[in-house]
């Protein structure tokens, strides 16, 4: 009688066999013999022994019982199972110690085997039949109402709902519907024991830490841990005393960085000054001549030149003009081309003629008119003042006694003349602004030069300043006023009533304002009351003061018209007069001189 060595239960033939084997080992869901693992397939079953029952000797057991197999055994031993690559990744993941997969895997097929085996093991085995047929028969019956119970069963569990196959993990609680599941799933407990293995020294060391870090107190500042909060007070004053150390050298810093850059800001702002003062310098210099660019002889050659270059001078004429020059700054004195003399009579017999409007004239002593030359135009005014005031007073008693030496200079002799009134000691300040020299160059020169110059003449040189408007519009009145009190006073010293024209003795007045001076040889006041004053202009050329000398009365008419200014004509800020009162004796002079030192013009009002 055929015996299953799976289960090893008698069955009656070898066809009950086969239906043995399919329905009670095939089809079904077979247990495990060592754990409570149930409802898995043989191959699973044989797969769940080999990995979480290695050490177990069902193994062998199993692959022992496979004794007898028959050519389906022979056929069956060549197909083996194949080895997926999850199931290679998942054993080669497996910790130190575990069964390979390709350890495994040969084991389960060893165990299909013997299963397969034992079926070819039934097929192949002889029929054998007992002597005692009575005893075969009941055994037969006994077989045959067995195999009727099982079939029912299994009809009874084949129309049951369909129990699920359920493949509990060998390392945890966990049971899976699927295979795969359950072997992903090892594969993470695996890899957590790797991780955990790993972080078992961090965590050690980690709970030392804690342990030894217990009640301990952590700084705000740095990574620094103390056991006491006194500790950590200090550590926490010591971390706020270096951060007002370090924010007082930053404001320190911050400081010099302003300071620094207020001083550079400064020097750039002093040199900004600097040059734009330079260069204001400089136009003054070219303005008042003092640039370097030549004086009065080389104006003169200069133009000459340009009018030989233009065609207006022949050469001939150029080389006889410079010859002449070169004489007369030779001698020193003035050529007297640019004079027109006899002005003043012809002033005095105009205004005794046509009285007209004209209430009183005072007019002063002879003056000769000077005009600007080729060689200072736009600059030699001053001097030519000079000139004309010189020779109002060349013609007077006592001035002619100490003058008459001094003939009327040219400009450069004028302008040595000036500087030796400097080395007396003259006016230092007014020196210094001219680096005590004036010689070659085309400097202006004012009230303040022509005083230095008449001090040290030994003449009376007085200065008036009328340094602002006194009247509407910025006119000057007061000016108006002091000047017809300067020409009046002689003609009411004899206590008798003045005749309308008066030519009184009295020197010129020298006329300065910002740009200009001019001579004030009159005064004449209208019927209505107001003054005008008759001005000598070193502007004027010589054929136009000549008109005064005219016997034609709408010519002179005209010239005088040129010479009246009224106060709505003089309308410039400040305007100084210079005056020559007498002579001085040697000890006015030095005391002059001394004065001069600390030189202050008289200020009306």
């Amino acid at each position: 009688m055929p015996i299953c060595e799976i289960c090893s239960e008698d069955v009656a033939s070898e066809a009950e066999m086969r239906t043995h084997l399919l329905l009670i080992h095939l089809e079904n869901e077979m247990p495990c013999p060592f754990c409570s693992l149930s409802g898995v397939s043989y191959d699973e079953l044989s797969l769940h022994i080999n990995t979480a029952h290695a050490e177990m000797p069902s193994t062998s057991s199993v692959e022992g019982s496979v004794t007898h197999r028959g050519p389906a055994c022979t056929e069956n031993r060549g197909k083996r199972r194949t080895v997926t690559r999850k199931e290679r990744h998942w054993a080669e993941s497996l910790p130190p110690g575990t069964p390979s997969i390709q350890t495994l895997m040969p084991v389960a097929e060893s165990s299909a085997d013997a299963s397969v085996g034992s079926v070819c093991g039934a097929n192949s085995r002889p029929t054998t039949h007992s002597p005692e047929s009575g005893t075969h028969t009941k055994n037969t019956k006994e077989r045959q109402e067995s195999l009727e119970e099982h079939v029912a069963l299994k009809q009874k569990r084949l129309s049951s709902p369909l129990k699920e196959k359920l493949f509990p993990c060998p390392m945890c609680s966990l049971v899976c519907r699927d295979g795969l599941i359950l072997q992903e799933h090892v594969e993470l407990h695996l890899q957590e024991q790797t991780i955990n293995e790993g972080a078992e020294t961090d965590e050690v060391a980690s709970a030392s830490s804690m342990n030894t870090g217990a009640n301990r107190y952590g700084c705000p500042f740095c990574s620094l841990s103390f056991p006491d909060g006194l500790s950590l007070q200090e550590h926490v004053e010591l971390h706020l005393e270096n951060g007002a150390a370090t924010g007082e050298e930053r404001s320190s810093s911050d400081l010099t960085l302003a300071r620094q850059l207020q001083e550079e800001e400064e020097e750039k702002r002093k040199q900004q000054e600097a040059k734009r003062e330079a260069e204001e310098f400089k136009k003054l210099q070219k303005q008042f001549g003092m640039d370097g660019s030549g004086g009065y002889r080389k104006q003169i050659e200069r133009n000459m030149e340009r009018a030989v270059s233009r065609g207006n001078m022949v050469p001939t004429e150029f080389h006889r003009k410079r010859a002449e020059l070169m004489e007369s700054l030779a001698t020193g004195m003035d050529d007297g081309k640019t004079r027109t003399p006899g002005l003043m009579g012809a002033l005095c017999d105009y205004f005794r003629r046509e009285p007209r409007d004209t209430a009183h004239v005072w007019l002063s002593a002879d003056t000769d008119h000077y005009s600007s030359s080729a060689g200072d135009k736009g600059w030699g005014c001053g001097y030519r003042n000079f000139q004309m005031l010189l020779s109002s007073l060349h013609k007077q008693e006592p001035y002619n006694n100490v003058l008459s030496d001094i003939p009327i200079p040219n400009i450069p002799r004028v302008q040595a003349l000036i500087e030796e009134a400097w080395k007396q000691g003259v006016d230092p300040a007014g020196a210094s602004h001219y680096n005590n020299r004036i010689q070659g160059t085309r400097a202006w020169v004012g009230t303040t030069e022509i005083y230095s110059l008449f001090t040290s003449l030994s003449a009376n040189a007085r200065v008036v300043d009328f340094h602002k408007a006194t009247g509407q519009g910025g006119t000057h009145p007061h000016l108006f006023d002091w000047v017809k009190q300067y020409f009046s006073q002689s003609a009411t010293r004899n206590g008798r009533l003045s005749p309308r024209v008066v030519q009184t003795s009295l020197p010129p007045i020298y006329l300065q304002h910002q740009g200009h001076s001019r001579s004030v040889v009159g005064l004449e006041q209208k019927r209505n009351g107001s003054l005008c004053l008759l001005l000598f202009d070193p502007g004027c050329s010589p054929s136009e003061m000549a008109r005064l000398l005219e016997q034609d009365t709408a010519v002179v008419t005209i010239a005088i018209r040129r010479m009246r200014k009224f106060p709505n004509h003089l309308k410039h800020q400040q305007y100084q007069v210079l005056v020559v009162e007498g002579l001085l004796t040697p000890e006015q002079k030095q005391r002059q001189i001394a004065n001069s030192r600390t030189f202050q013009a008289e200020r009306i009002p």
